[in-house]
């Protein structure tokens, strides 16, 4: 195996115990355990877990650029590329029941630990910020579409949130269907332009 898929498998299996234990729960040796590296070559590769930290964090803007480049190839409108934001939580309803939301959890613990990356794990947010402002704006609500993408990007973190609390399957369908119903009340010509063409 190549240093550069060696650098990439150890960050793949840090973002996991990062996600599933925590940043600062996670060690070198679990991390080094997991990938299958004796402590010296896994040094060769990080030598703090601030790099290793620094390279989950670009691997999952980079995963999340992907799935928002990969949405607005496989939705003809922007309503409908909004309802793929709000039906990732039901698609990834069993890792945030165990674990929570990635990127709020992420978030969240780095600005506990007041950690100098924090600012870099809000990129994440940040771009589905800017991604659902695009789509408002695209569906004729540029004045207020920074508004409406942190609305829903809030609503869906406080589903997460108490779904995670709560483990409530139940819950979470009705949050997704009352998403949808608010994202068809806000753009209502578009929502039905999408009802006919579902018919």
């Amino acid at each position: 195996m190549s240093a550069s898929e060696t650098r990439r498998q150890i960050a793949d299996v840090a973002d996991r115990l990062f996600y599933e234990h925590g940043f600062e729960a996670t060690s070198f040796a679990d991390i080094a355990r997991d990938v299958g590296l004796s402590r010296g070559n896994f040094y060769y590769h990080f030598k703090t877990k601030d790099e290793i930290l620094d390279a989950v964090i670009a691997r999952r803007v980079s995963n999340t650029r992907a799935m928002l480049d990969a949405w607005e190839q496989a939705a003809s409108s922007p309503a409908e590329r909004i309802r793929s934001f709000i039906h990732i939580l039901i698609a990834n309803r069993t890792k945030i029941m165990a674990h929570g939301c990635p990127v709020g959890t992420l978030c969240n613990e780095l600005a506990k630990l007041d950690h100098a990356a924090k600012n870099d794990a809000i990129l994440l947010f940040t771009l589905f910020r800017d991604w659902l402002a695009r789509q408002f704006a695209a569906l004729g609500r540029e004045a207020d579409a920074d508004g409406l993408a942190l609305h829903i990007l809030m609503r869906s973190q406080g589903v997460a949130t108490l779904f995670t609390a709560f483990r409530d399957e139940d819950f979470i369908r009705r949050e997704v269907a009352d998403m949808e119903a608010w994202l068809q009340a806000q753009c209502p010509a578009a929502s039905l332009l999408h009802s006919r063409q579902s018919a």
